[in-house]
């Protein structure tokens, strides 16, 4: 069994992208998606490090638990990115920030 095939890729990410789960990165995604998209990873690395239930990671950011299963899943429209930032601040205000 080896990798995937593009094709098999694209459809499997088209799935994603009307499912309820974790929303994928496009593969056309501009530097603001792929930057957004970041800092939600930094939430789920910090999730995991911590060991933090996602009600004690909402707790910790001030937000109720559906807005950090939304951020958790990717499902960012409702966020500005500096919202973002701030959020993830509270939980390390050392956070170096970049876009790369």
């Amino acid at each position: 069994m080896g990798f995937p095939t593009k094709e098999q890729i694209k459809k499997a990410l088209k799935k994603l992208e009307t499912s309820e789960g974790t929303l994928a990165l496009p593969e056309n995604a501009s530097a603001l998606e792929r930057f957004r998209w970041d800092l939600c990873q930094k939430f789920i690395k910090y999730k995991r490090i911590h060991k933090c239930s996602q009600k004690r990671l909402a707790s910790l950011i001030g937000v109720d638990e559906a807005k950090m299963s939304k951020i958790l899943h990717h499902r960012i429209d409702e966020f500005s990115t500096d919202r973002l930032i701030l959020l993830y601040e509270k939980l390390d205000p050392t956070v170096k920030l970049k876009v790369s």
